[in-house]
């Protein structure tokens, strides 16, 4: 509903406004002021969107109360009411900003034509703003999705740079120059606080945040050049645990990452934070990887080398038998420096532990393996070890025992049927029951490029056959193929074609022509 305020020293002509402006305009709310003070007064309660000003009044001028409300309530428009003998204040209203005016006397059909120019301003102002915000909100769930890809993308897959590259173009970076990781590990039954941890890392504008794997939600943060390493994580992780209640807190936990000096480096920063989680039980519910105990030198260089190998990836990547030679190596070489049993037991347990996690974050449902007796000897401490390494590449084959064939399809189809639409690799691989990592892997595996790729070249295709139609914009096509900004479009189609869409259209049409 519009609000509008009648401000004149005369009450007959205040009287004769209102009556000329209800009228007319038989929905708008309308109050009056008989001078500048009460003017102002009115405003700060009424908030009017449109001032009818007379010039000349008593006291305070109507310029000078134009320009008194104009400096606390810029959204406010004017018109002036004005008799011949003062236009040249007219004038000057309008320099202020005024949008019109109204002479005295005037006939009542020219006072309803001038203001209802300007209501409907105000009118498609409102519509604007509300486009605008559905715009925004549009955009903002489209930067979440792309979000939560790129941290997948960037923790669990390898992915072709240069459309890696456009979707981190999206994303408002606090800083590259560096980061790392922060995994909090859940309790079960606390997955609806997803959106509030979100929700408190947005609110930080500190890194990105991925999407929930089982327990496990992983965190870029981007390092703050104001603070240290250790206390920014530690603040962050400290607002973290705020969220969990007294009833959940004793699952909470969250391992904290090195700081890596690029993106390209970020997977090792989240496979440190995962170690780091190993041993949730601690007093503190958080810990850094740098943190985690070590023991012997010779074996400590191992674990070292394994992980740069990515350990887990080898789990993702159903890459076993170097499963089970790592935790192999690593008994001996305990056993070589004359280590306790016991002690080597529970190391071999930490990287057993952390295997389980890697399948659990996959979709593996699978118990945690644990040692069910005391080992006596190192003979027994590998039969054991082989036993629980065989339990696992069982759960994994039986859970990934399909028709991949017939999933490829699914995928394939379903792709080329919503290429329009926000697909993320999260959902894709809700809609057929698998791990993302999985479905990107197996997608890769059989199609020779990533859904990424895919993806992009159905919409591609798609917007080379809709500009075979001069009536379409260019504008127009980037929407219906899926993209929400023209320009982003462009940069893709010319990535995908080497030349722009306009020239691709230049090309074809001129085709047509002959």
């Amino acid at each position: 509903m519009l609000k509008l305020l009648i401000v004149d020293d005369e009450q007959i002509e205040r009287e004769g406004m209102q009556a000329i402006l209800e009228k007319g305009f038989p929905g708008i709310v309308i109050k009056q002021a008989k001078n500048g003070m009460m003017a102002m007064e009115v405003t700060e309660e009424f908030q009017p969107d449109l001032i009818l000003m007379d010039i000349k009044m008593p006291g305070i001028t109507g310029l000078e109360t134009m320009e008194q409300i104009i400096a606390y309530h810029p959204a406010v428009k004017f018109i002036m009411v004005t008799a011949y003998d003062t236009f040249e204040y007219v004038r000057q209203a309008i320099q202020l900003g005024a949008k019109d005016y109204v002479l005295k006397p005037s006939k009542a059909s020219e006072i309803v034509v001038t203001v209802g120019k300007v209501l409907e301003q105000i009118e498609e102002e409102r519509r604007q703003q509300v486009r605008r915000k559905v715009q925004q909100e549009a955009l903002q769930k489209t930067l979440s999705l792309v979000e939560t890809d790129v941290v997948t993308q960037l923790l669990f897959e390898h992915v072709h740079e240069v459309h890696l590259d456009m979707l981190v173009e999206m994303l408002e970076t606090p800083s590259r120059d560096e980061m790392f990781v922060m995994l909090v590990m859940l309790p079960k039954g606390s997955e609806h606080l997803y959106s509030a941890i979100k929700k408190k890392i947005r609110g930080t504008r500190s890194g990105w945040i991925g999407a929930l794997y089982g327990s496990q939600l992983p965190i870029i943060v981007f390092r703050d050049s104001d603070k240290s390493y250790r206390s920014q994580a530690t603040s962050l992780a400290r607002e973290i645990l705020t969220i969990a209640n007294s009833k959940a807190d004793k699952g909470w936990f969250i391992g904290i990452g090195s700081v890596c000096s690029s993106l390209d480096l970020i997977r090792q920063s989240y496979h440190d934070a995962l170690i780091a989680t190993m041993d949730t039980g601690l007093p503190v519910k958080y810990r850094f990887y740098s943190d985690v105990p070590v023991v012997g030198e010779v074996c400590n260089g191992d674990l070292n080398k394994h992980q740069k190998k990515e350990f887990a990836d080898q789990i993702r990547l159903g890459q076993w038998e170097q499963v089970r030679q790592y935790m192999m190596n690593m008994i001996q070489c305990y056993e070589n420096e004359r280590a306790e049993l016991l002690h080597t037991q529970q190391r071999v347990q930490e990287v057993l532990w952390v295997s389980s996690r890697v399948l659990s974050e996959m979709g593996v449902e699978i118990e945690t393996p644990m040692y069910s007796f005391s080992i006596l000897d190192y003979r027994q401490l590998r039969v054991e070890t082989d036993l629980l390494h065989e339990r696992m590449k069982q759960s994994y084959f039986k859970h990934y025992d399909r028709k991949e064939a017939d999933t490829i399809h699914q995928l394939k189809r379903y792709i080329i049927e919503h290429s329009h639409e926000d697909i993320t690799l999260d959902g894709l691989a809700k809609k057929v029951g698998l791990s993302p990592i999985y479905i990107s892997k197996m997608f890769k595996e059989k199609q020779g490029v990533n859904y990424i790729d895919f993806l992009t070249e159905c919409r591609i295709e798609k917007a080379k056959k809709l500009m075979a139609n001069p009536e379409k914009s260019i504008k127009e096509i980037t929407f219906e193929v899926g993209y929400h900004d023209p320009n982003y479009f462009s940069k893709v189609f010319k990535k995908m074609t080497n030349v722009s869409p306009k020239e691709y259209r230049k090309t074809l049409l001129g085709n047509k022509v002959y």
